[in-house]
């Protein structure tokens, strides 16, 4: 379980784009964090990765405080981060592209073909496609090598920045199943950033809404069915 109290993070000391959020993503669940553009969504998933240092408040997993702990070792305490913008790179095969998420344990090469095998599984047109260049994938493909890489280090928590951002439709809804299957399937605990709101709501478990860097609104997803209620009323 994933929770952060009392936050307070900005990008400038005396700045806090976050004023005192409180949030819990719970285990085996899809927790959807929603709002306008620069409510401090992405602020939040950056901080619990480690690129942002809160100025106050804490940030815990399964109990244990995160703050100060480099993001390498967050990893290896079973945080994952997918961020908005594609990560993956073009010019590698697929194969490379989720060997990348094994560089922790590089050298355990039975390790690092049982990873490999577990995606392939997951997605088995990854299999097909292992040896060609990413780049040529649709960017829906390029999602799930992204996913897959991110499985690769065994995640607990996966933080989720925009996953459908500059897809199309069709796509958008292959990647929002994937989440779906890695909560249903694999049991993950996943924290969702999305401007998306209707498909967002759709697989969400718990939602919370955020306004001026503050919790405005929680509850559970089928509770937000009035979005002009939830974001829209003051």
């Amino acid at each position: 379980m994933l929770e952060i109290k009392d936050l307070y993070v900005g990008y400038y000391r005396d700045l806090n784009i976050l004023q005192g959020v409180n949030l819990t993503a719970k285990e085996g669940m899809i927790t959807t964090v929603l709002g306008a553009n620069g409510v401090g969504k992405s602020t939040t998933l950056k901080a619990i990765y480690g690129f942002l240092r809160p100025n106050e408040g804490d940030i815990l997993v399964d109990g244990q405080s995160v703050l100060g702990v480099p993001t390498y070792e967050r990893i290896k305490m079973g945080l994952a981060y997918i961020p908005q913008q594609p990560g993956v790179f073009r010019w590698m095969s697929v194969e490379e592209n989720l060997e990348v998420g094994a560089w922790t344990f590089r050298n355990d090469k039975a390790r690092l073909k049982r990873k490999l095998e577990e995606n392939y599984a997951r997605f088995p047109i990854l299999r097909d496609k292992r040896k060609q260049l990413t780049g040529e994938l649709s960017g829906g493909q390029q999602r799930m090598v992204e996913i897959g890489r991110t499985l690769m280090t065994d995640p607990k928590v996966i933080l989720v920045d925009e996953p459908t951002a500059g897809l199309a439709k069709l796509l958008s809804e292959e990647v929002y199943q994937m989440l779906v299957n890695l909560r249903d399937r694999d049991g993950l605990t996943i924290l969702l950033v999305d401007q998306e709101i209707r498909e967002a709501l759709k697989i969400a478990d718990y939602v919370y809404v955020l306004e001026l860097g503050r919790n405005k609104f929680e509850g559970p997803a089928s509770e937000f069915q009035d979005l002009e209620k939830a974001f829209w009323v003051g």
